[in-house]
């Protein structure tokens, strides 16, 4: 049995975009912890910040981490590609754009209000909190008591 000994500035968590990230998983997996960044999402940004993929995420730097939290941020200024955005042609402003931690999470409730207000089928069937996007509803998706046959006694 081996004692893996970390080095001196070593962080077993990091605090990155009010998440915490675990410092002992590779770097690209780690940053998938952060809502709204995937496996590609983290490659291509670590790939513009110029950081090797085989390093831990506790042993980047502050500078390193700011960087990478930077090309996050604004992708566009990095040249990542359009298609690799999670907010594309937005409905309001037309631009693409990566939204990321609570940043999702108000977006989504904005549209989804969008949608209760101008009283369109996907909003009123969010509203009414059953299946939206077409599945069937006879059997499954039923909440609250279970609606079984009574057996003969």
């Amino acid at each position: 049995m081996s004692v893996l000994l970390e080095p001196k500035g070593f962080n077993t968590i990091l605090r990155i975009m009010n998440t915490n990230v675990d410092g002992k998983k590779k770097i690209m997996y780690a940053m998938t912890a952060i809502k709204g960044c995937g496996r590609r999402y983290a490659f291509i940004c670590l790939k513009k910040a110029g950081i090797s993929l085989n390093r831990r995420a506790g042993e980047l730097s502050e500078a390193e981490i700011d960087k990478v939290v930077e090309i996050m941020m604004n992708p566009m200024q990095y040249n990542v590609p359009k298609y690799m955005l999670n907010r594309q042609k937005d409905f309001r402003t037309g631009e693409y754009t990566q939204l990321l931690a609570q940043n999702i999470d108000v977006q989504m409730r904005d549209d989804l209000e969008r949608l209760r207000k101008i009283r369109a089928h996907r909003g009123i069937r969010h509203l009414l909190g059953i299946k939206v996007r077409g599945q069937h509803t006879n059997s499954t998706g039923r909440h609250g008591k279970t609606v079984g046959v009574a057996q003969k006694k």
